[in-house]
């Protein structure tokens, strides 16, 4: 499934680090996004007991990748012991931490000053800093392996009262990194976890666990609320686009700083299955933001004069938003359809909900910076160009059909969603002959929606067999797709 260049499984590399099983997906992409922003790691890892807190993010910056982790630790049993707090004293004391008493925080906080105090005086170091001498012959070839590719990490040791942290650093520079230096990195990492929880010897406190390491395809599919961008697929430019608006949500001081006034209005047009409902979602998930669609109900009104009234409270509300968040005007043309000059009691009505429109798109992007409106439409030619002139609508983006190539990476990406939610050991979904060229070229005008409905019908089709003949059907065949392409054209 990778010789035709569009690899429908992502390149995985599973070892074992100091007793953990670590896999990493798609090194070399993960790598490559850091190279445009930072991507955090391991934000969900199953860490042993004691350990609180794990933060890993790489990013480039000037040529060079930075590794960066941040752990914290407790628990608070294992500081007081630390500082030689043994005994019933010792557990009644780390008790009391537990539950957050202050007096039992000044206590600790007492006695880690006299612990690091004798310390000194002795000659010795703090109790909680392993130094190299420390660790054991597994810590060191982790470390030392990092050192040979020339990441030169480094580990350092904070103590508090009640809390422990460390940080691990590690630079290498952009041209020369590979997916080595990650692992070697996560190795180094999981060192730290060991350090903080005080497993020395044989490793034993990350024996049996599992971290997995890259961007796993997204569970969930085009739409529903979790659509990122990286899931649209045949639309490079308007992808590209669309990231350059979220990173100028991203950074509103620089955007502060500049004078700069980021879009606020945008609108998408083209034909019905393009994906401009999901762009708008991704755009919003890219951001960070709330999704509000709003739906023609919502806005049309038989009543004289309510159209006016909704679309002014919408507004309204969106004036009082505290979060970033995404309005979407979906089929906009069915909502302020074409202004037109007539005299009748229908155009001046049409007049008015336009001219409402305009007023409050006016007052929202002087109100409320923080929210982003969307509007798209199959038919642009039914919207009066004031509507959406710039300052109101300053981003107007095309989604046409799409071409050869981009039905190849739509087929790509619906057909890896589908792998990453549903392939388990001992059930392949898709067959090794699926080869999205091919497909794309039985799909000329087809939508990406199309192209949804046809592995819709081949899933269908599998799961009933399976359901009827008692037996497993095997996995989806490039002959089952180009089946289910003819049968979608047939109607």
């Amino acid at each position: 499934m990778t010789g035709h260049g569009y690899a429908l499984r992502p390149d995985t590399d599973t070892v074992t680090l100091l007793g953990a099983r670590v896999t990493l997906v798609d090194p070399g992409a993960l790598l490559a996004t850091a190279g445009a922003e930072p991507v955090d790691l391991l934000a969900d890892a199953d860490l042993p007991a004691g350990v609180r807190r794990a933060r890993f993010t790489v990013r480039a910056e000037a040529g060079t990748h930075h590794f960066e982790a941040y752990l914290t630790a407790g628990p608070p049993t294992a500081t007081v012991l630390a500082l030689g707090l043994a005994g019933p004293a010792g557990m009644l004391l780390a008790r009391r931490l537990a539950v957050g008493d202050p007096r039992a925080e000044r206590m600790l906080a007492g006695a880690g000053r006299v612990a690091v105090e004798a310390s000194r005086r002795l000659g010795l170091r703090p109790p909680t800093a392993l130094t190299a001498s420390d660790r054991d012959a597994a810590g060191e070839a982790v470390l030392r392996e990092a050192e040979a590719l020339g990441l030169r990490p480094n580990i350092g040791h904070r103590v508090e009262p009640g809390v422990r942290s460390v940080t691990v650093r590690g630079t290498v520079p952009s041209p020369e990194v590979t997916p080595e230096h990650l692992r070697a990195m996560v190795g180094v990492l999981l060192q730290a976890v060991r350090e903080l929880t005080g497993d020395t010897g044989e490793p034993r406190v990350l024996r049996g666990r599992s971290y997995t390491v890259g961007a796993t395809p997204d569970a969930a599919s085009p739409g529903t609320a979790a659509v990122t961008l990286d899931q649209v697929g045949g639309l490079d430019d308007v992808v590209a686009r669309f990231r350059e608006i979220a990173v100028s949500f991203r950074h509103p001081q620089v955007m502060a700083r500049w004078g700069a006034r980021r879009p606020q209005g945008i609108l998408m047009y083209g034909p019905p299955g393009t994906g401009k409902t999901m762009l708008a979602r991704a755009l919003a998930n890219e951001i960070g933001a709330d999704f509000r669609e709003i739906r023609t109900p919502e806005i049309l009104d038989k009543y004289l004069g309510g159209s006016e009234r909704n679309i002014k409270q919408i507004f309204r509300e969106a004036r009082a938003y505290r979060r970033p968040t995404v309005m979407l005007f979906d089929e906009f043309d069915s909502i302020i359809s074409y202004a037109g000059a007539g005299g009748d009691a229908a155009s001046q009505a049409v007049n008015a909900v336009a001219g409402i429109f305009k007023q409050e798109m006016n007052t929202l992007i002087e109100a409320n910076p923080d929210v982003i409106v969307v509007a798209t439409t199959n038919f642009p030619h039914r919207v009066d160009a004031s509507l959406t002139r710039s300052g109101r609508f300053d981003v107007k983006v095309a989604i046409p059909l799409p071409d050869e190539t981009g039905r190849a990476e739509i087929v790509t990406k619906m057909v890896r969603e589908l792998i990453a939610r549903h392939e388990r050991p001992g059930f392949r979904m898709f067959a090794d002959d699926v080869d999205p060229r091919t497909l794309a070229a039985l799909t000329p005008g087809l939508t990406g929606a199309d192209i949804r409905e046809v592995l819709r019908r081949v899933q269908l089709a599998k799961a009933m067999r399976e359901a009827t003949e008692g037996a497993p059907a095997g996995p989806i065949s490039q002959d089952d797709l180009a089946e289910a392409i003819a049968g979608l054209r047939r109607g």
